[in-house]
C-alpha cells in the first residue's frame, strides 16, 4: 500500500470498519465452524479483507480463499487485447467456483470498484466480454440463484467509486463521505450493530408474512408515467432481510438490504413504466428509461441516456425482455433519505421499489428447493443469463394487490406501506 493510499484508509473509520466485517460474518453469512469462505473483492479493499478474514478464522472458518481484481489490470485488457479476447471468459475459474457452493463452501463478494470504470471503452466490446462472463458464470451463478450455500455481499469505499458520487471533493473527503453513508446504510454505525440487524430483519419478516398470507395474483403500480400490472408467479413467495440457504443456515444475502421481493409470472406482465432513478450498468448510465410491456415481454425500450447499451442487454436472450423480480421498497428507507445515487445497484435498489430484468430466484417459490428448473418455468419463474434491478418507484407510487377474484387491496400509498 502506497502512502497515498494509506492516507486514504485513514479516512474510513476504523471502528465502523471492524463492525462491518463482523456483521458480514456474523449476519451477513452466519459462517459456521469449519465452513470454508471464498472471498471476491477489488485490491482496493485490502483494508476491509484483512478485517474480514480475522473474523471469518475467529468465528472458526476452515479456508477463507480470496480472489481480487483491479482496475488498472481490466483496463489493460480493453485498450491491449486481442479482439477474440472479448468472447472469452475464464469459464474454469466459475466451474471451480460452483464445485465449491456445492460442497457448502460460503460465498462472500465486497463491491467497490469505479462504476463508471468502462464509460470510455468500445460498448460493444463491454457487451460482448458481459455477455462470454455471463455465459462463463453459469454453473456459479445457479448455486447462488438457487440459495444452495449462505452468501454475502458488501461495500467498501474505494478512491475511484468516491470520486463518482462526491465529485466535487478532494479524494480523502469524498472516500470519508461515501464510507459514512456505506456505514450508515449497512447499520454499523452505531453500537450493537448486530443485535440492530436482527431488529431489522424482523420488521422485514413481518411484511413478508402478511404478504404471504394475502397470496395475491398481481400488483397493479400507478403514478407518474406507471400504468403497470405484474402477475406473479404460481406458487411465489416473498422474502426479505434473513433467508435460510439449502444448507440450512440463515444469511442475509445484502447488505443493505431494505426490500421485500418475489417472483413475477414471467407473460403475465402488461402496461408501461419509466425508471424513477438511473441505472449504473457495465460503465454506461442508463437514464429515464421507458418501456412497454405485452404478455410480460418488454416490446418497446427507449432511454434519454444510453439506449443502446440498454438494448444490447435486452437481446442478451429471450428471457432478458422479462421480469425475474418484483421488490417492494418504502421511499423512506434510508438510503432514499440520503439522497445520493450510489451507481451500485447494491445500494440504489434499496433506495426505491423496483423490478429486475432477466433471471428469477428459485427460493421465491414456495418449496423453491425442491421444484425443478421445470417446475419453476411451468410455475412462471423466468431464465436468463442476467439480472439487472432498476428503480420504478417514488414518492407518488401507488401499488394495490390484486386478488385471483379481483378484490383490490392497498399495499403502498405514495411511495409508503399503506
Amino acid at each position: 500500500m502506497t502512502a497515498h493510499q494509506r492516507n486514504l484508509s485513514a479516512s474510513i473509520d476504523p471502528v465502523k470498519l471492524d463492525r462491518l466485517a463482523e456483521v458480514a460474518i456474523k449476519v451477513g453469512l452466519q459462517l459456521q465452524p469449519g465452513q470454508d469462505l471464498l472471498l471476491t473483492a477489488p485490491a482496493a479493499a485490502m483494508p476491509l479483507v484483512r478485517r474480514l478474514v480475522e473474523h471469518a478464522y475467529k468465528a472458526g472458518a476452515g479456508l477463507v480463499t480470496p480472489f481480487f481484481s483491479d482496475e488498472e489490470l481490466t483496463l489493460a485488457r480493453y485498450r491491449y487485447a486481442n479482439d477474440a479476447s472479448f468472447d472469452r471468459a475464464a469459464s474454469w475459474l466459475y466451474e471451480g467456483m460452483a464445485k465449491a457452493f456445492g460442497a457448502n463452501t460460503a460465498r462472500l463478494a465486497i463491491v467497490g470498484d469505479n462504476p463508471m470504470l468502462l464509460s470510455g471503452e468500445d460498448p460493444t466490446k463491454v457487451a460482448r466480454a458481459s455477455k462470454a462472463n455471463s455465459i462463463a458464470y453459469q454453473p456459479a451463478l445457479e448455486k447462488i440463484v438457487n440459495f444452495d450455500t449462505n452468501w454475502n455481499i458488501i461495500a467498501y469505499p474505494s478512491t475511484s467509486w468516491a470520486k463518482q458520487v462526491f465529485p466535487d471533493d478532494a479524494e480523502d473527503v469524498a472516500v470519508a463521505k461515501l464510507a459514512d453513508a456505506i456505514f450508515s446504510a449497512s447499520r454499523v454505525d452505531q453500537d450493537g450493530a448486530v443485535a440492530n440487524w436482527e431488529q431489522h430483519n424482523a420488521r422485514l419478516r413481518e411484511r413478508t408474512e402478511w404478504l404471504n398470507g394475502q397470496r395475491f395474483h398481481a400488483l397493479k403500480y400507478s403514478g407518474p408515467g406507471m400504468d403497470l400490472t405484474i402477475g406473479l408467479a404460481d406458487g411465489h413467495e416473498w422474502e426479505g432481510g434473513a433467508s435460510t440457504a439449502k444448507n440450512g443456515i440463515v444469511c442475509n444475502a445484502n447488505i443493505p438490504t431494505e426490500e421485500v421481493f418475489t417472483t413475477p409470472h414471467c407473460g403475465r406482465v402488461s402496461g408501461h413504466v419509466v425508471s424513477s432513478k438511473p441505472l449504473s450498468y457495465q460503465g454506461t448510465l442508463i437514464d429515464n428509461i421507458s418501456v412497454k410491456f405485452e404478455e410480460g415481454r418488454i416490446v418497446e425500450a427507449k432511454a434519454s441516456r444510453g439506449e443502446e447499451v440498454l438494448n444490447k442487454v435486452l437481446d442478451t436472450d429471450e428471457g432478458a425482455r422479462r421480469l425475474g423480480e418484483v421488490a417492494l421498497v418504502p421511499h423512506s428507507s434510508p438510503i432514499s433519505k440520503s439522497g445520493l445515487l450510489f451507481f451500485n445497484t447494491l445500494f440504489d435498489e434499496n433506495a426505491a421499489s423496483h423490478i429486475a430484468l432477466g433471471q428469477c430466484y428459485s427460493k421465491c417459490f414456495v418449496n423453491g428447493d425442491k421444484l425443478t428448473p421445470q417446475q419453476i418455468a411451468e410455475q412462471g419463474g423466468n431464465k436468463s443469463l442476467i439480472h439487472i434491478d432498476w428503480m420504478i418507484g417514488s414518492a407518488h407510487t401507488d401499488i394495490d394487490g390484486i386478488h385471483a377474484d379481483g378484490r383490490s387491496v392497498p399495499v403502498f400509498r405514495k411511495g409508503e406501506w399503506a
